[in-house]
């Protein structure tokens, strides 16, 4: 499965923002952003020319796209089956991403970040409605349980994220058991649902071209 391998934290310097990949770590002074708040490279304080248009588009694509850890091909899939459904396209495609199963896990309080999400989910150590799923990009439906194997639930990086997470509200569309460490969909997202800083309809824009 072809994932991205580099330093992520490149990745928020890039964008000029923290976008979370590494947990723990963007709320603490080592946070990369917090030293060196300009774009990786040899040339990356040099950037400074104002970006409009296209660029911008561009922009809160590569945003999104790295945020949610997926890569072109899938993200570009996403957003074509979001233009074919009726709808608002950047609210069924932001859905999507949502639903994601490393995400759920993610904002369930299970993992720190997505990128550790990712790794637990591909390791198996998540059941959805009582099975085994390894696979991150699964789609999550309202009425889903999810929940830690009983193998995994000792995990010292699951115990962590746990008591990390256990004083943040869940989002509304997930119920939480955290003493159980299972969780429930209640409904599939809507936009006011996802708090993530994102501009969708600059997407929608870029891939209409």
């Amino acid at each position: 499965m072809a994932r991205y391998k580099g330093a992520v934290c490149r990745l928020c310097r890039r964008e000029g923002m923290k976008l979370f990949l590494k947990g723990a770590k963007c709320f603490t002074d080592k946070c990369p952003v917090e030293k060196r708040n300009f774009a990786p490279g040899q040339h990356g304080k040099d950037r400074k020319a104002k970006v409009v248009g296209y660029g911008l588009q561009l922009r809160e694509k590569q945003k999104t796209k790295r945020m949610y850890f997926t890569l072109e091909n899938q993200f570009r899939n996403y957003f074509e089956k979001a233009a074919r459904k009726p709808g608002v396209t950047g609210e069924l495609l932001l859905q999507q991403l949502e639903r994601r199963l490393d995400n759920v896990v993610y904002r369930l309080g299970f993992a720190t970040s997505r990128r550790q999400s990712r790794q637990i989910v591909r390791h198996g150590h998540i059941d959805v409605n009582g099975r085994r799923v390894n696979i991150p990009s699964f789609q999550v439906s309202a009425g889903d349980e999810i929940q830690v194997r009983d193998k995994a639930k000792k995990f010292t990086v699951i115990e962590g994220a746990r008591d990390y997470s256990s004083h943040q509200p869940v989002v509304g569309w997930l119920e939480v058991d955290r003493d159980n460490l299972k969780g429930r969909v209640l409904s599939l997202p809507k936009r006011e649902d996802i708090n993530a800083p994102v501009n969708e309809q600059l997407i929608v824009e870029l891939y209409s071209k």
